[in-house]
């Protein structure tokens, strides 16, 4: 039911294990999240992720349930992120003349499970996501679930799932990161 989804913390039957606090603590670092992608601030991004961290857009959107049952249009751990990452910085890269920029638009955020024993978090954050290179505009629409972990102190990301809005049209080139 989409009412559970969206429904604040503070108004299920849970709130007695998580307060409201704790789902604005994390919506703020989704939020921080995407003002990090949007500053063109890539190192500092994925220092967010745990060692074992995930990107993930899957090519069914939301009905994929894992990255080994059907294509993804990214599967990346942390490795493959600082590559992309490097590739972006570097002035030799043909696809940033002229460089990208881009816009994170955020509704607001929800815890969908947590409290669980290895203390994860799942929020899903509905958004729009604009692209600019040159002339060329991307606007892409969807939902962000992110599985977050506390370690030493610090929200960290291990997973960021992007499902896209319709993602079985085509796409075109994205450079960087939704």
């Amino acid at each position: 039911m989409i009412a559970s989804v969206v429904e604040p913390v503070s108004q299920r039957a849970d709130r007695g294990r998580i307060d409201a606090a704790l789902e604005r603590e994390l919506a703020d670092f989704i939020a921080m999240e995407a003002a990090l992608l949007d500053a063109g601030r890539h190192d500092e991004w994925l220092a967010l992720f745990i060692d074992e961290g995930r990107y993930w857009v899957p090519l069914k959107g939301a009905e994929q349930s894992d990255p080994d049952s059907h294509n993804s249009l990214a599967y990346e751990d942390r490795l493959l992120l600082a590559l992309r990452i490097e590739r972006l910085k570097s002035p030799r890269a043909h696809s940033q003349q002229p460089r990208s920029a881009c816009q994170h638009v955020l509704q607001a955020s929800r815890i969908e499970a947590g409290g669980s024993d290895d203390g994860e978090f799942r929020m899903r954050t509905p958004f729009l996501y604009l692209e600019v290179r040159g002339d060329e505009q991307i606007l892409l629409a969807g939902a962000y679930r992110h599985r977050l972990v506390r370690v030493d102190g610090a929200w960290k990301i291990r997973e960021k799932r992007v499902d896209l809005l319709a993602p079985e049209r085509p796409l075109p080139a994205i450079q960087l990161f939704i």
